[in-house]
């Protein structure tokens, strides 16, 4: 069965940092492009990071750009999400993404999540 466990996630200070990992297993890790995403309470999803799934290509939300570096490991089936110069508005629950767009007609996106893992920046 398809599985993305975050783990990492806690309690840091403001300007501290934290390094969440994502471990995936019942699927070809290798084939997917990897995303982390967030949400605060109040607030809608939003897209932290991408990585593409040969990590030839990353991306990153304006907010996090400089701070927070993505990374993979297809060895190990795991994506990082190193987060650097935390803010109080970085606080909370961060999601690991798995997609993959398979051609064909019609194209279909088969697309997994983890349960999420909680991040608290406070002082």
């Amino acid at each position: 069965q398809v599985q993305l466990v975050e783990s990492g996630g806690g309690l840091a200070q403001p300007g501290g940092s934290l390094r969440l990992s994502c471990a995936a297993s019942g699927f070809t890790f290798s084939w997917y492009a990897m995303r982390w995403y967030r949400q605060a309470p109040g607030k809608e999803r939003e897209l932290v990071a991408f990585i593409s799934s040969t990590s030839d290509s990353t991306n990153y939300a304006d907010s996090v750009k400089g701070r927070f570096t993505i990374s993979r490991d297809n060895a190990k089936n795991t994506v990082y999400l190193q987060m650097n110069g935390l803010k109080a508005e970085d606080t909370a629950v961060y999601y690991c993404n798995a997609r993959r767009t398979i051609l064909g007609i019609p194209p279909t996106i088969s697309d997994f999540w983890g349960q999420g893992t909680q991040v608290t920046v406070s002082s």
